[in-house]
């Protein structure tokens, strides 16, 4: 089966049905989402790009928001073979791709198994690379034990474990934290479009995979945006070892940010990457 698409979705090979926003005119910028999100999650960079002249695209991961639910497929690397369908269907060349916790994790492997042929810069925000679990490469790595307890509480209840997560992901849980009630409430509606099998199986591609010689392939400019309070995926194990393995990368690092940093930190990183597109 050939890749198609509509003006809101783009059908991939083995038939699953991807959901895509594509906004605005100009050199495009592609955005992958974190788990258990979905494309929505990049609203506030979408809507700021678009109207300062860029093409913005973002496709929700399968299993995720709007796309269809298979059963098969939830690994890394047709993750980053469905990013590859999107930049084939709507022709994307000269792109920066931009991918935030696993996201991140897509645009390293996107890069790693497709070259950079349609790619011109890239950006890790709070990015899962090189690798999140303790291993031998990762000595220092967050225990397989947390992602179990992330498994078991998909599992359970997923709708109350997600609903919990939001405090550490938006620092929300920090003292004097000014709590959106609003914010929460968003991560969840888009946290329950996900499938449970696809909230189940991505824990393992967002905790397990290593990404070592994806980001030595990466040798475009690549900024990597961290938080220096994300909770969620440690800045020491993850940004500060893979700006050292990338060919052109460079670390920016946001003071006190928590891991959801594009939403509490939006104006900062919005004025950032275009910035840095503009580089």
């Amino acid at each position: 089966m050939s890749i198609q698409h509509t003006r809101d979705t783009v059908t991939t090979r083995d038939g699953t049905t991807l959901h895509v926003t594509d906004w605005g005119h100009g050199q495009p910028v592609v955005f992958s989402h974190g788990w258990p999100l979905s494309g929505d999650a990049w609203e506030d960079q979408m809507m700021f790009l678009a109207e300062h002249g860029y093409r913005v695209v973002a496709h929700d991961r399968r299993g995720h928001g709007r796309s269809s639910q298979p059963w098969h497929g939830n690994d890394m690397d047709t993750y980053a073979d469905d990013l590859a369908a999107v930049m084939e269907a709507l022709d994307l060349t000269g792109a920066t791709l931009v991918g935030h916790s696993t996201g991140g994790g897509e645009v390293a492997r996107y890069i790693g198994r497709h070259g950079t042929g349609r790619v011109a810069k890239a950006v890790l925000i709070g990015a899962v690379t090189p690798q999140m679990v303790v291993s031998e490469h990762n000595p220092d790595g967050v225990p397989l034990s947390v992602f179990d307890g992330i498994r078991e509480g998909v599992m359970n209840d997923r709708a109350q474990f997600f609903l919990d997560l939001t405090m550490p992901f938006y620092n929300f849980n920090r003292e004097g934290a000014t709590v959106s009630e609003g914010l929460r409430q968003s991560f969840l509606a888009q946290g329950l479009q996900c499938s449970k099998r696809a909230a189940h199986a991505c824990v393992k591609q967002f905790s397990e995979t290593d990404f070592i010689e994806d980001l030595k392939k990466m040798t475009i400019p690549t900024l990597v945006i961290h938080g220096d309070d994300d909770q969620v995926v440690p800045l020491a194990t993850t940004a500060r070892r893979a700006v050292e393995l990338l060919p052109q990368g460079r670390l920016s690092v946001y003071e006190g940010a928590p891991h959801g940093l594009p939403s509490t930190h939006k104006h900062k990183l919005n004025a950032d990457l275009l910035a840095f597109l503009r580089s």
